[in-house]
């Protein structure tokens, strides 16, 4: 903790020492200014919690230097007492009117001095803490509002392109066959059918992870117990022959089924069906979408200190820890015009599923390299 800082200003350095005196078995930080301009000069050297100001000084008078001192931004909340032997009304009414916080009278008393200076500075401690609170509250704000007009650019920009790219797909289809209905062979005709029901498919997908992200977002400001609602079923079993059969699926649609190396161990967990899926689902697609080719991902699922641990472990594109850092809903990075966009939801989408099981998500990565996913949730416990 901070050692209060007092600045004595006095024309007489005996009235100093007295004042040292009679201070001394507090735990203050003691400097001397003998006169004003002195003190004025050396405040940012001094950096003073309190002024004890002795009113009667040559050149300027403490009237005056307290004047000066309130006039400066920073200090103007700095206490100051001052020290005079003046007992009239009107001299006390010139000293709170320059801006002094209290006054005490010559000869010092010991006991009032002390009583003073500790109630000054108890309300100086109030206003700093009052003040830090307003510059975290502050910075707070401005980290919100930064954050948020990140958001939404990058909506703005990703949102409307990821909406239109399938349905424009789907309403170009559709536009071909009838134009052409009459006179198209069988084949073609199935052929547009199929890219307009990949388009639809897309959409719906899009679609679905917009709701499940809203709903997450729902769920982040509803009051506790939520869990239940999160559940939806009391317990899942991590079946590692469905979820393989799962995982070789998602991989045969870009042809790297044999890119993955599969090490499931099952597991009942505390999480419904349809949020595990979704975790698995969006780690997968990520690792499929950012790594080449003939890469390894391996994926493995263990039990560690009565806690699931499931990881996704790929070689791929690997990000800074600049893109680490702003993983978040609708966050993009470095994605080449060529390939399938997205709006950046997915590891937002399961970080908020951990976060909401009391789980954690761990993300390490090094650029150009590699990239590796944990998620640790809790397992199922029989209340009984």
């Amino acid at each position: 903790m901070k050692i209060p800082s007092i600045l004595v200003v006095d024309d007489e350095p005996n009235n100093f020492d007295v004042i040292e005196t009679l201070l001394t078995e507090q735990n203050y930080q003691l400097h001397y200014a003998a006169n004003g301009a002195g003190a004025i000069a050396n405040l940012d050297t001094f950096s003073p919690d309190l002024i004890l100001l002795d009113v009667m000084m040559p050149d300027i008078d403490g009237i005056e230097v307290c004047r000066q001192i309130r006039a400066m931004a920073q200090w103007q909340v700095v206490p100051i007492i001052m020290v005079t032997a003046l007992t009239s009304k009107a001299d006390l009414a010139a000293c709170l009117s320059a801006g002094a916080d209290d006054f005490i009278s010559k000869p010092v008393n010991a006991l009032e001095l002390r009583a003073r200076i500790h109630s000054m500075l108890r309300i100086k401690q109030q206003y700093d803490n009052i003040q830090s609170l307003a510059n975290v509250q502050t910075n707070t704000i401005h980290l919100l509002e930064s954050s948020l007009s990140e958001l939404r650019g990058n909506l703005a920009s990703s949102l409307s392109h990821e909406l239109n790219t399938p349905l424009n797909g789907m309403l170009g289809m559709i536009s071909l066959i009838k134009e052409d209905l009459e006179t198209m062979p069988v084949e073609e005709l199935q052929e547009l059918i199929g890219y307009a029901e990949e388009s639809a498919l897309r959409l719906e997908a899009l679609t679905k992870k917009f709701l499940i992200y809203l709903e997450l977002e729902l769920l982040a400001h509803r009051p506790e117990p939520t869990h239940g609602y999160l559940l939806a079923e009391p317990q899942t079993y991590f079946d590692p022959d469905i979820i393989e059969a799962t995982l070789i699926n998602m991989a045969k649609r870009v042809d790297r089924q044999g890119d993955l190396v599969i090490q499931l161990t099952d597991a009942v967990l505390a999480l419904s069906d349809r949020y595990l899926n979704t975790i698995i689902k969006e780690l997968i697609d990520n690792a499929l979408k950012f790594s080449q080719s003939e890469t390894k991902i391996k994926i493995c699922s263990n039990i560690v200190d009565d806690r699931f641990v499931f990881s996704v472990h790929d070689f791929g594109r690997g990000m800074t820890d600049e893109q680490l850092h702003k993983v978040g809903a609708f966050m993009q990075f470095e994605r080449k015009f060529y390939e399938q966009q997205g709006v950046g939801l997915g590891l937002k989408i399961v970080n908020k599923i951990v976060e909401k099981m009391k789980g954690e998500l761990k993300i390490t990565s090094v650029y150009n390299q590699e990239t590796r996913v944990e998620v640790i949730l809790p397992l199922w416990v029989d209340p009984e």
